[in-house]
């Protein structure tokens, strides 16, 4: 096996920078976990310690309606000592990034982003190797304040890139049951099934040997997701004597969303203002708002299902329920990938000019509104109104130079050319 010396050192690097952020400033993860960009209702360190707590003293973790997290998580948490519970934890997340970053690096280097079977890029020899893509998710700093504050969506987030990686190395099963645990944990990556199957199908069709029918193997594949889910539900059941309470308390939170904590998404402050009768009507809205954009997608985008899986991440960290940094430092890991495309997009630095201005005021206007008590809930709203419109630039324009870069292998002849609509 021969070292990748470079990678080495990148990720080295990485994790040294996270460690002595732990040691050198012990006051910054327990601010970071309290910051509502970073912790929300479902992912909240400190709501998986009151969970653990109760856990560990024999009373059911979901009573009082705290804690709504994965049983799983807690036997996992458990087996730290109290002793050395923070510093054990910080290097769980330590490792968490190191081995997202991993699976990154063998997503890139896997090359299924600029050929795939059904189509080749015309502009593949522009690319970024795994070391440089997964060197790009460490050090963002939205990687880094999502590892200090110590949110559950991390253990989400790597369970999800694992699925990828092993769907593009061949290995559909393992990829079956990454993302089983992936929907255990956090329920919306089931919306990345699809997708994820047509990539396994594809990387199946490439190593020449028989490949059964598409419904078929989707079939197979499918039953495989589910039973893997089966298989987790059935271990919480066990762990939690017996009873299938815990089911309402996670993924009911995340369906009908009783808890509207703010956040950097769009549900919670329109849901403050719905009136009880009309909320079951917009949460099927909205539901089905973000679950229809699979179906195109994989229609539209067939011949390059490892773009559709990224786009998804990216509407996901802008519509789903209970979005943090995580959802978006994850999207902004993926696009790396896709280095081919920048030439083409055409609102970079208006998007990320729009995500940094967002980044900095939306801490200060949080604050003028819980703590100064010199604004209103439409401070911080707004500004994540401003975040959301740069995610959805980032999401759009790179939805258009994928477009534009297939369009361009079939008219070679305006290549470099104005394209106007009429």
């Amino acid at each position: 096996m021969v070292l990748d010396r470079r990678k080495i050192g990148l990720f080295g690097a990485a994790a040294v920078l996270r460690l002595v952020l732990f040691v050198a400033f012990p006051s910054l993860p327990k601010l970071l976990a309290g910051r509502v960009e970073i912790s929300t209702p479902i992912t909240s360190f400190k709501r998986l310690q009151e969970g653990l707590f109760l856990y560990t003293h024999n009373v059911s973790p979901y009573d009082g309606g705290i804690f709504h997290q994965a049983p799983l998580l807690l036997p996992l948490f458990g087996l730290i000592p109290t002793a050395a519970f923070a510093p054990l934890t910080s290097l769980l997340y330590i490792l968490l990034d190191l081995l997202s970053a991993e699976a990154l690096a063998q997503i890139a280097d896997s090359g299924e982003s600029r050929q795939t079977r059904l189509y080749k890029s015309p502009r593949r020899d522009l690319s970024w190797d795994g070391a440089t893509v997964g060197a790009a998710y460490l050090f963002n700093p939205l990687t880094i304040a999502a590892c200090l504050g110590r949110p559950t969506s991390l253990f989400t987030n790597c369970a999800l890139l694992y699925a990828i990686a092993k769907a593009c190395e061949r290995r559909a099963f393992m990829a079956m049951v990454a993302l089983g645990l992936a929907s255990y944990l956090s329920l919306y990556p089931a919306l990345f099934l699809p997708p994820l199957i047509i990539l396994c199908f594809d990387a199946r069709y490439k190593t020449g040997n028989q490949v059964p029918s598409v419904l078929s193997f989707a079939l197979t594949h499918t039953i495989a997701f589910l039973g893997s889910i089966a298989c987790f539900l059935l271990e919480s059941f066990l762990l939690t004597g017996g009873s299938w309470e815990f089911i309402s308390s996670t993924y009911g939170v995340h369906l009908l969303l009783p808890d509207l904590t703010p956040n950097v998404g769009l549900w919670w402050y329109f849901f403050i203002e719905m009136f009880d009768s009309f909320r079951e009507f917009f949460l099927g809205v909205f539901w089905l708002h973000l679950g229809g954009y699979v179906g195109g997608l994989c229609v539209r985008l067939r011949t390059q299902p490892l773009f559709v899986i990224t786009t998804l991440l990216g509407l996901c960290a802008i519509f789903k329920p209970y979005p943090s940094i995580s959802d978006t430092a994850l999207y902004l890991s993926l696009l790396p990938c896709y280095r081919h495309i920048f030439p083409l997009m055409r609102y970079t630095f208006f998007a990320l000019a729009t995500l940094l201005y967002a980044s900095l005021l939306g801490p200060a206007f949080y604050y003028l509104w819980i703590y100064a008590g010199s604004g209103n809930a439409n401070f911080f709203y707004a500004i994540t109104l401003v975040w959301s419109l740069g995610l959805s630039v980032i999401v759009s324009d790179s939805l258009f130079a994928v477009l534009r870069d297939e369009w361009e292998v079939e008219r070679p002849e305006m290549k470099g050319k104005d394209v106007r609509q009429i």
